[in-house]
């Protein structure tokens, strides 16, 4: 069973590509315009949360969607800011709430902040990622944590971030082989099994990202497949092709014009 892997090599070997393919559907092409149309005129945090459709819209983009009922809570995110280190989403051991605050910083630049390239064309890129992950797990649980990994892993840099991530545990556990039993015992034990059989810093280059994420892919399907791992031959693509997970300029150039392609 070799679909895990195929599947990613043939996602993410013009991840450009395949993004703009997303961006294009009708539906994420229509919300995107929307966003793109009228997160500009939004001055205030009241503005922004009032407005439900640029809100969900923001908080899938990062990934926050099971947070969006919980108003309270992000206005506190966005009140406090990011600037200063005990800050409520600096506290927060999601680092997604830092990431949403950074994008929509009305703290330091008051009515200012959504004008930002990260307000606007960077929050619809990370849309259109969220939506090809989320397509992806629909048809593959074990795409989507694949493509969840090449994307967050130049920003892991300990143990812990792995940690707090159930996403991100899940992938490393599997390509290492390990039983998730191992989640239940000390967070520092779990920390220590990762940095003294992973380095980390692996993850900060694109080629050895891919090649773990292929071990993991092997592993997954050959554990859903339920056959011996020794054998299974998924486990040779283990130390295949790399495969370039960035971002060109035609996914950006889609967004910028996606409103005027009705």
């Amino acid at each position: 069973m070799l679909s895990t892997i195929a599947d990613y090599t043939r996602l993410t070997k013009d991840m450009g590509k395949s993004l703009t393919q997303v961006a294009t559907q009708p539906d994420v092409s229509r919300d995107t315009d929307y966003f793109l149309s009228h997160i500009g005129s939004v001055k205030t945090i009241d503005d922004f949360l009032k407005d439900y459709r640029l809100y969900s819209y923001a908080m899938k983009a990062y990934g926050l969607s099971d947070m969006t009922y919980a108003k309270a809570f992000m206005r506190k995110v966005l009140t406090e800011g990011v600037s200063d280190k005990d800050a409520f989403a600096n506290k927060l051991s999601d680092t997604r709430y830092r990431e949403f605050a950074t994008a929509f910083n009305f703290a330091a630049l008051g009515d200012q902040a959504t004008q930002s390239t990260q307000a606007t064309t960077g929050t619809a890129t990370q849309y259109v990622t969220q939506t090809m992950e989320q397509k992806a797990g629909d048809q593959n649980e074990g795409l989507r944590l694949a493509l969840y990994f090449t994307r967050k892993a130049s920003t892991i840099t300990n143990a812990y971030q792995i940690l707090a991530d159930r996403a991100l545990t899940q992938v490393v556990q599997t390509a290492m082989g390990w039983s998730s039993t191992i989640s239940s015992s000390d967070i520092d034990a779990q920390a220590k099994m990762i940095t003294d059989k992973i380095d980390l810093t692996d993850f900060q280059d694109p080629t050895k990202v891919t090649k773990f994420v292929q071990r993991f892919a092997a592993m997954w399907d050959a554990t859903q497949a339920q056959s011996d791992s020794s054998t299974n031959p998924a486990l040779v693509l283990i130390g295949g092709a790399s495969a370039s997970a960035s971002v060109d300029t035609d996914l950006l150039t889609t967004l910028q014009n996606i409103r005027f392609n009705r």
